[in-house]
């Protein structure tokens, strides 16, 4: 099933067009997820990678 982009109604995978708002349907909810999935995971990596060297190069010093 593709899911409209702009109003959110679910089409058959055969469908070009959305017969709600007449915009083109994404190629395919599949290689969105993995995209979305993808994305998720650098930005994962991203954000531990910038908490450990923080970890490192903040200062320790406490009074």
């Amino acid at each position: 099933m593709k899911t409209c982009l702009y109003c959110q109604q679910r089409h058959a995978d055969v469908r070009q067009e959305c017969t709600d708002c007449g915009m083109a349907l994404p190629a395919s909810d599949a290689r969105v997820h993995a995209r979305r999935l993808r994305r998720f995971q650098w930005f994962f990596v991203g954000l531990t990678l910038f908490c450990v060297a923080m970890f490192f190069w903040l200062p320790r010093d406490f009074y």
